[in-house]
């Protein structure tokens, strides 16, 4: 029976885990290009992920679907057909570039980081693919939201420590000020009339 107990936590877990995953990566969560021409996606991530193991997927990215294309060694760029991936750790990037655009590569697609035993961080981005007539003949290249950055709010230690330390010790203060300076009732008689036993 405690074993069932202790199982229903599981799925909160594993949600917790991606969630706090997916703010260890960023990047553009759109990306446009044109048929024939090619576009680029650059995703940042954080420092403690310079030795693992990028890649490229589409859709969903289980582990039953293979990646369109994965690192190899960082700095090196490994190219599977028309897709090709470079890592770049001294920049704490990794950049994904599609050739020869199709419509059918419109879709949902995610950067990765493969990392054993443990759920791999992911980011979303959109690829739109438009036909040469209605857009310009120039590929865009988004960069990533600075916003969006790895040092996210969530994974920042400090704030953490204002949220769950700070913040609160700042508002027990502020309510014990409060209820130290707080108006009294007055005890019967009147502040204004004097004393007795001083005349």
């Amino acid at each position: 029976m405690t074993l069932r107990v202790g199982a229903a936590w599981l799925p909160s877990a594993l949600l917790l885990l991606q969630v706090l995953g997916s703010l260890s990566l960023s990047g553009p969560h759109t990306v446009t290009g044109t048929v024939g021409g090619s576009l680029s996606v650059q995703c940042r991530y954080e420092e403690k992920f310079t030795e693992y193991i990028k890649y490229w997927c589409k859709d969903s990215c289980s582990q039953l679907r293979k990646k369109i294309v994965e690192t190899t060694r960082s700095e090196r760029e490994v190219r599977r057909g028309r897709v090709s991936i470079r890592d770049d750790p001294a920049n704490l990037t990794f950049t994904v570039t599609l050739d020869r655009l199709t419509e059918e590569d419109e879709g949902t697609y995610k950067c990765g980081i493969y990392i054993p035993l443990v759920v791999d961080p992911l980011f979303e981005v959109k690829v739109s693919v438009f036909p040469v007539t209605t857009w310009p003949s120039k590929t865009r290249h988004d960069t990533p939201d600075p916003s969006q950055h790895p040092r996210a709010l969530l994974s920042d230690v400090h704030f953490l420590l204002l949220v769950f330390l700070k913040l609160p010790l700042l508002l027990s203060m502020l309510s014990a000020v409060l209820w130290v300076n707080r108006p009294q009732k007055s005890s019967g008689r009147r502040r204004d009339q004097p004393d007795h036993e001083n005349q």
